[in-house]
């Protein structure tokens, strides 16, 4: 058992029989009244994300998840199926609980799937991936305005906004989170 007072972000509690992720809070002590602690908290069987206020000091349960490394085979109707490269056990985990995640999936990529015990509560890439560009717009002649961007299609179908000497079959180094681009790669 642990407070409210010891959320960090990245932290997962059982509150109200749902398992929530931390992905943001705020301590809040106002000038009258009790201090509470605000947090924005991702339901991880509903893939929701919801803004608690929560009293300082209220106890919840501290949740350990287990992540393993699963490498993606193929997609299977309404969801994904992964291998455990270990035990080279298969699991089928619905495309909710991917997000937008799928729009980078990769065949052959690793994801780290998170338990609960036995219970499938979602899967992460890892934060910065390499794709190869199927397609970019040209840039236009004469545009050097400093961090113009133009609209380019990722190997894998999703669109990015990259910098104007991004060519078809560059690769480049992509942040899976925000879907951004960090850079350039040479191979």
């Amino acid at each position: 058992m642990t407070t409210t007072n010891d959320l960090y972000n990245g932290m997962f509690f059982e509150y109200d029989n749902n398992i929530l992720e931390v992905t943001e809070f705020l301590h809040v002590k106002p000038g009258k009244g009790p201090a509470f602690v605000r947090a924005k908290v991702r339901n991880m069987r509903t893939g929701a994300l919801v803004e608690r206020t929560f009293r300082a000091g209220e106890k919840i349960e501290k949740l350990r998840i287990d992540k393993k490394d699963m490498e993606y085979l193929y997609q299977d109707g309404e969801g994904y199926v992964f291998m455990d490269t270990q035990t080279y056990e298969q699991v089928h985990i619905p495309a909710v609980l991917l997000g937008d995640q799928v729009k980078l999936l990769k065949p052959n990529s690793t994801m780290h799937v998170l338990f609960y015990g036995s219970e499938i509560l979602g899967a992460e890439l890892d934060q910065f991936m390499e794709y190869v560009i199927e397609f970019a717009e040209p840039g236009e002649k004469g545009n050097t305005v400093q961090g113009a961007l133009k609209r380019a299609r990722l190997e894998t179908g999703a669109e990015v906004m990259v910098p104007l000497f991004i060519e078809a079959g560059s690769v480049v180094k992509i942040d899976t989170r925000t879907m951004r681009y960090i850079e350039r790669v040479s191979k």
